[in-house]
């Protein structure tokens, strides 16, 4: 019984995640409330607050789950590219997808702002982009770019961020195009071969 009673519960924190998720992309950081969350979870207002100490508890636990998982499966695939030029492809052709009004675009958008007001959420999403750019730095030595590849991470993970908010401004900007002036900065050419 208490078996079930613990996945019950574990479900309707996922709900109350998966919510907070979708509202923060929707209505900003500031204008979730709980009882906005409640009702898209399907759940009593009383049951945030069982779950998490506050709003702004749930909202951190939200968007940085959100960016973890965003975080970890583009380092994952950026892992697999066989060169920095197809990695550079890659990450130009995913970025394609995300037009700056989107909701994944619009919730990133709306942590960056918000960790400028709530150091939780600034500690915890500045571990999660340390850590990517670590990831994207050992990838980088790992195909011979050793380099600055501290250095160039933070310029690609920055790019990241920089193209999607461009995008909501330049709908027709086209990150594929801009395969050529990246390679460049790294030193490499689309074949893989350093200059």
């Amino acid at each position: 019984m208490a078996e079930v009673s613990a996945e019950r519960g574990r479900a309707t924190r996922e709900r109350l995640l998966r919510a907070a998720v979708s509202l923060i992309g929707e209505v900003g950081w500031s204008g979730v409330s709980t009882r906005m969350v409640a009702q898209r979870a399907g759940v009593n207002a009383g049951v945030v607050h069982y779950h998490f100490a506050s709003v702004s508890d749930l909202l951190v636990a939200a968007g940085v789950g959100f960016a973890r998982e965003l975080l970890e499966q583009a380092g994952a695939e950026l892992a697999r590219r066989p060169s920095v030029p197809d990695g550079i492809d890659w990450l130009l052709r995913e970025l394609s997808r995300y037009s700056g009004t989107d909701p994944a675009s619009l919730l990133m958008a709306e942590l960056f702002l918000a960790a400028g007001r709530e150091p939780g959420l600034r500690d915890e999403l500045g571990v999660l982009i340390i850590g990517f750019r670590s990831r994207v730095a050992g990838w980088l030595r790992a195909h011979g770019h050793g380099a600055q590849a501290e250095q160039a991470a933070v310029v690609i993970a920055a790019l990241m961020d920089g193209l999607v908010l461009h995008r909501a401004l330049d709908p027709a900007l086209d990150p594929t195009t801009l395969a050529g002036p990246l390679r460049a900065m790294l030193g490499v050419r689309p074949e893989g071969g350093s200059r």
